[in-house]
């Protein structure tokens, strides 16, 4: 057999094994992940926005002389909540977790021995992590969005608010997730650093004035997400210089898929250490 001609086989048995590999670490990763204490702990969390709108719900019910906007309070205090801690949160440690939880388990070595190539490994993973985030996260916006607006269930209107925002959603937790994913892959102490950039660049530098902003996740997010004309103040919009949605939504979308496609890469070419 000639030199190479070995590495060639093994390399087109891999990618013939590309699709089902990721399936197959799909499964594992979801089944594993929605068992876990973490995702137990999430799903308590959830129930915050939730326990917010039934606050402002019980409020207004005690004082019905106040005006009362569902669509007002929800998009600045439950979108608020949701894109600025909720998804954060969330995103973070599933995020950084892809590359740490088989290190701590052990269950690295077995991994990468087997007959797969090494990116299906963080694409199921990173798939598993994504869906489980947005169960979570999504239960939480999809509830309190009926419970602020009971009055209006039968406008159809404010039922293209929340398709937009359960989109909005998605794009954001595309993007976090492959951040994260990177961040975990790439450097040490990932969960430390990756709550500095959360709580610290992504909640100040979205106030910067001019492009500054754009520096941030969250002006994306920021950018297209649907309010309603009522004139009053609005937190979301606070500072904010929008991006065009069209560009906005290509922005996060370009995160996601560059941020994804270099820890695979990550994963492709380094052999971490268990003290990573």
């Amino acid at each position: 057999m000639k030199p190479g001609m070995l590495e060639q086989i093994n390399a087109e048995k891999k990618g013939s094994l590309f699709l089902p590999g990721i399936k197959i670490i799909f499964q594992l990763s979801f089944f594993q992940g929605k068992r876990s204490k973490k995702s137990r702990l999430f799903a308590l969390l959830s129930f915050s926005p939730i326990v917010i709108a039934l606050f402002l719900r019980i409020h207004q019910t005690l004082s019905p002389e106040r005006s009362f906007d569902g669509l007002y309070f929800f998009n600045n205090a439950i979108l608020l909540f949701i894109f600025q801690f909720l998804v954060l949160v969330v995103t973070l440690f599933y995020g950084t977790s892809i590359s740490t939880d088989d290190l701590e388990a052990g269950t690295w070595a077995y991994l990468v021995t087997r007959p797969i190539p090494r990116a299906t490994i963080v694409l199921g993973k990173y798939l598993s992590s994504l869906i489980l985030a947005a169960a979570i996260t999504g239960t939480g916006l999809v509830i309190s969005f009926f419970i602020l607006n009971l009055e209006s269930l039968t406008r159809l209107s404010i039922y293209g608010y929340l398709i937009k925002d359960i989109a909005i959603l998605w794009l954001a937790l595309m993007a976090y997730t492959s951040f994260f994913t990177f961040l975990g892959a790439a450097i040490r102490r990932s969960v430390f650093f990756g709550l500095i950039f959360s709580f610290g660049w992504e909640n100040v530098i979205q106030y910067f004035p001019g492009s500054t902003q754009r520096l941030a996740i969250i002006h994306y997010i920021k950018s297209i997400i649907p309010l309603p004309s009522t004139g009053r103040f609005s937190f979301l919009t606070f500072q904010l210089e929008p991006t065009k949605p069209a560009y906005a939504i290509l922005a996060l979308l370009g995160i996601s898929i560059f941020f994804l496609a270099l820890s695979c890469l990550i994963f492709i070419y380094k052999e971490p250490r268990a003290e990573d």
